[in-house]
C-alpha cells in the first residue's frame, strides 16, 4: 500500500468512527415484510416479474408547500412516519431556448436533511432544476427511537428488500410529479445507497434519459459483506447466512440484477467509482464497469482518487459534483 493510500485509509476510519450509534441488531429472515412463508421462491418471483414487483399507482394528491413536497408513499410500511414521502425542491431558472430539465436526487445511506442540498444548488448553476428524495426511513422518516436509518438497511432481509422497494417506487412518483410540472428531460441521480435505488428506478422507468450513479456494485449483499461502513450489520448475520445466501436473498434488490434492461434505451449513464473505496471495494465497481462493456451499454466512467467518505470533503467533493453535473447538462 502507497503512502497515499495509507493516507487515505486512515482519514477514511477516521470519518467512518465518527458515529458512535451503530448498532449490531438481531437477524430474522423478515418473512413478514414479503407476505410470502418461503424467502427464496418470493425473491425468485419478484425476479421473474420486477415490472411487477416495482409497480405501483400513481399517488393521488402532491402536496407542495414553499419548496417542500409531499405525498403518501404508494408502498406502504407498518410506521406512519415513513409513509409520508418527503422532498425538496431546487427550481431552476427558465430558459426560454431550453427544454426543461430537472435530475431527481437520492443521497446516501444515512444523510441528514441538509444532504446534497448543495450539489442541489450546483445543479442549478448548471440550469438544472432538482428534486432531493429522502429515501424511506431516513430523516423525518425515521421511525421514534431510531437514531439512524436502520430499517433501510439492517440485517432483517424482508424488511431491507422492502425498504429498498419502497424507495424505488418513492423514486418513481417522485417523476410522476417533476413531470406534473412540465419538465421534458428528465435525470437521476444516486449516491451509495442512492445510487443503488436509482440504478434499478432507471431500470424500470424509461423516462429517465440520463443517470448518474455514484459509487457502483453489482450486489447489495456484496456491498453489506465486506464495506467497512456495513460491518454492524455484517455481524448481525453470522452464523446465520453465508455470503452467497444473502447475495441471493438481496437479488431482488441489486442493480446487477436489471442491467439488461439498460439495453436498447434513449438513455446517457455516468459511473463513478473511487479508487480507495473502502466501502464499495474497487473489485466490486470493476465488475459494475466489465459488465457494461460486455452488454455494450453507453456509459461513461469518472473514476475518484479517494475513498467511500473522503468523497464529501474538499477536494473531492467538488471534484465529483463538477464531473456530475457537467454530464447531467450536457446530457438532458
Amino acid at each position: 500500500m502507497s503512502l497515499y493510500s495509507r493516507w487515505i485509509d486512515r482519514w477514511e476510519r477516521k470519518l467512518m468512527s465518527r458515529d458512535r450509534n451503530r448498532l449490531v441488531r438481531p437477524f430474522d429472515y423478515g418473512l413478514e415484510w414479503c407476505g410470502a412463508p418461503d424467502l427464496k421462491a418470493f425473491v425468485n418471483q419478484s425476479l421473474a416479474d420486477s415490472n411487477l414487483f416495482f409497480s405501483y399507482k400513481k399517488p393521488a394528491r402532491f402536496s407542495i408547500k414553499k419548496s417542500h413536497l409531499s405525498f403518501v408513499s404508494p408502498l406502504v410500511s407498518p410506521f406512519t412516519e415513513n409513509n409520508t414521502v418527503h422532498a425538496a425542491y431546487f427550481p431552476a431558472p427558465e430558459n426560454k431556448n431550453r427544454k426543461k430539465r430537472a435530475v431527481l436526487v437520492l443521497p446516501q445511506w444515512n444523510a441528514g436533511a441538509d444532504g446534497h442540498v448543495s450539489l442541489c444548488k450546483l445543479l442549478n448553476r448548471f440550469g438544472i432544476s432538482a428534486l432531493r428524495l429522502t429515501l424511506a426511513y431516513h430523516d423525518r422518516r425515521r421511525p421514534a427511537g431510531l437514531e439512524r436509518a436502520e430499517y433501510h438497511l439492517s440485517s432483517n432481509i424482508g424488511r431491507t428488500i422492502h425498504a429498498a422497494r419502497q424507495s424505488v417506487i418513492d423514486a418513481r412518483a417522485s417523476l410522476d410529479w417533476l413531470e406534473t410540472q412540465g419538465y421534458q428531460r428528465l435525470g437521476i441521480l444516486g449516491t451509495s445507497l442512492g445510487s443503488c435505488i436509482a440504478s434499478i428506478a432507471t431500470a424500470h422507468d424509461s423516462r429517465v434519459k440520463a443517470a448518474v450513479f455514484n459509487h457502483v456494485a453489482m450486489y447489495f449483499a456484496d456491498v453489506v459483506w465486506t464495506g467497512l461502513s456495513t460491518q454492524h450489520v455484517r455481524q448481525g448475520f453470522d452464523g446465520q447466512v453465508t455470503h452467497a445466501d444473502l447475495r441471493h436473498y438481496w437479488s431482488v434488490i441489486s442493480p446487477g440484477s436489471y442491467l439488461h434492461r439498460f439495453q436498447n434505451r434513449d438513455l446517457r449513464i455516468l459511473l463513478i467509482w473511487a479508487r480507495h473505496d473502502s466501502s464499495f471495494l474497487p473489485v466490486y465497481s470493476q465488475q459494475v464497469l466489465e459488465s457494461f462493456r460486455q452488454l455494450n451499454l453507453p456509459h461513461e466512467v469518472f473514476c475518484l482518487p479517494c475513498g467511500h467518505y473522503t468523497t464529501g470533503r474538499f477536494p473531492f467533493n467538488l471534484m465529483d459534483g463538477l464531473a456530475m453535473c457537467r454530464f447531467l447538462a450536457r446530457s438532458l
